[in-house]
């Protein structure tokens, strides 16, 4: 495989939303690696299978494949998916055909902006889907609870994997009976961009940076000797709250129970609350506020994932240099200092005639580490599995960081993401969250009292009992 910087637009761009991954245009060009031809496996077996439902209910239509005798692989499957994503797939489904003739996949861009109308459309209707979907990870539980019969359950094949894939991507996949519905495909493990010439300016050691009482007082320091904002956040939909509660290993709800009011929670959005207070906080709106807000300069760091890199290659090329990457701050010494924010997931429709050969395809592209690696060189896709990160490409030196080898930290960083609990009924509690943040953040509100608050407004919304 050839090394070096990818092309310009070529690499993982958006997030979309709280812990979600919306992939950008752009795609790069066609110098990779072919998917192995021994990757097929056996013949799959679908069944009925009483008992692995979704949702931990026994459904005894549910579907699932299971181990079988060896069959060559034969016919044509559809896939829908978008942007790089879309674009990844129909490079190495090319070579997947060559290494499988007979076999034909059709890879769909639907677009993101209507995608999942479209998929929940399908799955409620039982009908209209293809045999392969792309879905969010943050989204994925909320299909698997309230569609329970829809998506084909892999346990039997994929159940081995598990730990070839980063933890917090593999929760996104499960039940809470521990079924597989689909396999991760890339994650976001997020760390600190800085600009390397506000820090200098300012005389701040962002290797210093070990605390986020570190972080708030280098911004007072940055902000005062330079005229610079901390950060940036969206002015309407947050997403900072949610990566600061993964930071510390929680989720909207611990054991099925409302925990948007526990003291994590109240940790995360007090440190919020003195960012805003103490002048640190730069608010634009959406992404394109975000992105055109750091190209003119306004803040010296940006807390996100390793996609964020895609951006900063692609549309602030001119800043070249400027850049660097730290771990997160911890919120206590030595304490965890990477959060996720982002990734995506390739599941099985129910619908599918030919369930065998969706899932060789599926388990070729994401769990093959020259293919995933590829997918990053070339498309930006973050891999989630981990063998992937061992490549010679994450340790490579930058030149858009000053020569540091940037992905190399994401690579260390991934391995220890923490694991949350992810429900269907995040979305709803997304809602309410978002909300109450912007309480604080705008109206100067109490944290611990609109979090209280909060959740019991979810508790009533999702029929759930508070934590203790």
């Amino acid at each position: 495989m050839s090394g070096g910087k990818i092309s310009t637009g070529s690499r993982h761009r958006h997030v979309d939303g709280p812990g979600g991954g919306r992939y950008g245009p752009g795609s790069g060009p066609s110098r990779r690696r072919v998917l192995g031809a021994g990757l097929a496996g056996g013949a799959l077996l679908l069944t009925g299978a009483a008992g692995c439902a979704t949702g931990g209910a026994g459904t005894p239509d549910a579907k699932r494949l299971d181990a079988g005798s060896g069959g060559k692989l034969a016919g044509k499957i559809t896939i829908w998916s978008w942007d790089v994503a879309a674009k990844a797939m129909q490079r190495l489904g090319k070579a997947f055909e060559q290494a499988h003739p007979g076999t034909t996949i059709d890879v769909v861009d639907i677009g993101y902006d209507n995608a999942y109308d479209k998929i929940t459309v399908g799955l409620g209707a039982g009908s209209g889907l293809p045999d392969v979907l792309t879905v969010e990870g943050h989204r994925l539980p909320t299909y698997i609870g309230n569609f329970p019969n829809a998506l084909v359950d892999l346990t039997g094949r994929a159940a081995g994997l598990a730990p070839d894939f980063a933890q917090a991507a593999w929760r996104t996949v499960t039940n809470a009976a521990g079924r597989v519905f689909a396999l991760p495909w890339d994650s976001g493990p997020c760390a600190l961009f800085y600009r390397r010439d506000y820090f200098q300016q300012a005389g701040v050691d962002p290797a210093g940076l070990a605390t986020w009482d570190d972080y708030l007082a280098a911004g007072t320091t940055l902000k005062a000797r330079t005229g610079k904002k901390l950060l940036i956040m969206d002015a309407k939909q947050d997403s900072t709250f949610s990566l600061l509660l993964q930071q510390q290993g929680q989720g909207w709800f611990v054991d099925g129970r409302v925990a948007v009011a526990s003291p994590a929670a109240e940790q995360a959005l007090t440190l919020m609350k003195q960012l805003v207070d103490r002048g640190l906080v730069d608010f634009e709106d959406g992404w394109d506020g975000l992105v055109s807000g750091t190209h003119d300069g306004k803040v010296a760091t940006t807390p996100t994932a390793a996609w964020w890199d895609g951006t900063l290659t692609s549309e602030m090329a001119d800043l070249k240099g400027e850049f660097g990457v730290v771990p997160l701050p911890a919120f206590t010494p030595g304490g965890c200092r990477t959060s996720n924010n982002g990734g995506s997931t390739l599941s099985v429709t129910a619908q599918s005639k030919n369930p065998e050969l969706a899932w060789a395809f599926i388990s070729a592209l994401l769990a093959d580490k020259a293919n995933q690696a590829s997918m990053m060189e070339r498309e930006g896709l973050f891999p989630a599995y981990l063998p992937a990160l061992d490549h010679p490409y994450f340790q490579q030196p930058d030149a858009y960081y000053a020569n540091q080898p940037a992905m190399r930290l994401f690579a260390d960083l991934a391995r220890s993401i923490p694991t949350v609990e992810i429900t269907a009924d995040d979305a709803k509690a997304g809602d309410i969250v978002n909300t109450a943040v912007n309480q604080v953040l705008h109206g100067g509100a109490d944290p611990g009292t609109v979090l209280r608050s909060a959740a019991r407004q979810i508790a009533t919304a999702t029929s759930r009992q508070p934590a203790p």
